[in-house]
C-alpha cells in the first residue's frame, strides 16, 4: 500500500505541471482572468439595448446623480443584474468544479445532484399552491428544493456496504433528477397559469433581478465558497481514489458530505437567483484545468473568475444580438458552451480526472 500511495503522489505531482500555465503563470494568469472579469463587469453596465458611455458608468457607481436618466438604469437595473450574473457565475463555476473533483465524474455539474430539478419543482410548488408571483419568492422556494434534492441523492446512494461512491451518486442523481423533471411536467400540464408563471424563470435569466434579490442570495454564495475554495487539498485527495485517500488519513465520507453542502448551497443559491443555467458548471472546471493543469488548489479560484466572465459575457451578447429585445443567458450560454465541451472532450482525456 506505501508503494501505491507513493506512486499515486508521484503521478499527481507530475500531472499537476501540466496545463498551458504553471508555476509562477498561475498566480498571473490568475490576475489577467480577474482583469478580463472587470471588463466584462464594465460591459454589462454599458451595454444593452441602449449603448451607455462609461462616463456614466463610472459617475453613476461613485458619484451618482438621481436625475441622470443614464445613472438611474445603470444603478437600478444593470448594476443589480451584473451582481446576480457575478455572483450566480461563480457559484456555477465552484459548484461543478467540487461535483466533477468529488465524484471524479467529468461530466458532473450541479444538475447531477438534482439541484435543478428540485429547484423547478420547488419553485413550481409554490407558484402552483401557494401563488407566489416574485423572483425574490422564487428564491426561497428554489433553495428549499435544491437542498431536499440534494438531501434525498445522497441518502439513496449511501445505502449499501460501500455508502455513496461516485457512481453511486451518478446514478442516484439521475434517478432523481428524471423523477422530480416528470413531476413538475405534470404540474405544468395541468394548469396553464402555472406553466406560463414558471416558465419565465424556468429558462434561465439575469432579467428582472434586482438588489432585493442580490441582497438575499449572497450570503449562501460566499458562505458555499469559502467551503468550496477550502476544498482544494481534500479534492487533490480525493482524485487519487478512495482507497488511497483513506491511507492517507483523509475521511472520505465526512469530505463527500462537506462538498455536497458546498454544491448544495452554490448551485441552490445561483438557481434561486438566476433559473437553471445549463453549461457553465460544466464547462468552466475543463476550461480551468486546461489551464493550470488538475490541482485542485489552483482549479477552483480560476473557475470562480472564469465562470462570471461566462455568465456575463453571455448575458451582453444576449442583449446585443437580438436588439432593442434580447436572448436569455441560459439559452446563450447553451449556445456556447456547448461548442467549446465538444471541443475539450476531443482535445482531452477526460477520464484522466
Amino acid at each position: 500500500m506505501a508503494a501505491t500511495v507513493h506512486t499515486s503522489f508521484r503521478r499527481h505531482q507530475t500531472e499537476s505541471r501540466k496545463g498551458l500555465v504553471g508555476g509562477l503563470g498561475r498566480p498571473a494568469g490568475l490576475i489577467l482572468a480577474i482583469a478580463v472579469l472587470a471588463a466584462a463587469a464594465v460591459a454589462s453596465l454599458a451595454l444593452g439595448s441602449r449603448h451607455l458611455p462609461l462616463e456614466s458608468v463610472q459617475d453613476a457607481l461613485f458619484r451618482f446623480d438621481p436625475g441622470d436618466e443614464a445613472q438611474t438604469v445603470i444603478r437600478s437595473l444593470r448594476a443589480p443584474r451584473t451582481l446576480i450574473g457575478l455572483m450566480a457565475g461563480l457559484a456555477l463555476g465552484l459548484a461543478g468544479t467540487v461535483m466533477q473533483g468529488v465524484s471524479r465524474n467529468p461530466l458532473a455539474d450541479p444538475g447531477i445532484l438534482g439541484v435543478n430539478a428540485g429547484a423547478a419543482l420547488a419553485v413550481l410548488t409554490g407558484v402552483q399552491f401557494f401563488g407566489v408571483t416574485t423572483l425574490l419568492g422564487y428564491v426561497w422556494f428554489a433553495f428549499g428544493g435544491a437542498g431536499i434534492a440534494v438531501v434525498v441523492v445522497y441518502v439513496i446512494s449511501s445505502i449499501g456496504r460501500d455508502g455513496a461512491t461516485p457512481v453511486k451518486l451518478a446514478l442516484a442523481g439521475t434517478a432523481v433528477t428524471a423523477l422530480l423533471a416528470s413531476f413538475t411536467t405534470m404540474v405544468q400540464l395541468l394548469d396553464v397559469r402555472t406553466m406560463d408563471a414558471y416558465r419565465a424563470w424556468a429558462v434561465g435569466s439575469l432579467a428582472g433581478r434586482g438588489a432585493d434579490v442580490a441582497a438575499e442570495v449572497w450570503p449562501f454564495v460566499a458562505a458555499g465558497a469559502v467551503l468550496a475554495l477550502a476544498s482544494g487539498r481534500v479534492l487533490n485527495t480525493l482524485a487519487l481514489g478512495d482507497d488511497v485517500a483513506r491511507s492517507l488519513g483523509q475521511n472520505v465520507t465526512r469530505a463527500r458530505i462537506v462538498s455536497g453542502v458546498a454544491v448544495m448551497i452554490l448551485a441552490g443559491a445561483a438557481t434561486a437567483a438566476a433559473g437553471p443555467i445549463v453549461f457553465v458548471g460544466l464547462t468552466v472546471p475543463h476550461i480551468a484545468r486546461a489551464i493550470v493543469g488538475p490541482d485542485y488548489r489552483w482549479i477552483l479560484p480560476y473557475s470562480a473568475v472564469l465562470a462570471p466572465t461566462l455568465l456575463l459575457v453571455a448575458d451582453v451578447v444576449g442583449r446585443l444580438v437580438a436588439a432593442p429585445a434580447e436572448l436569455q443567458v441560459g439559452i446563450v450560454t447553451a449556445l456556447l458552451g456547448a461548442p467549446v465541451f465538444v471541443a475539450l472532450v476531443r482535445r482531452k482525456n477526460l477520464a484522466s480526472l
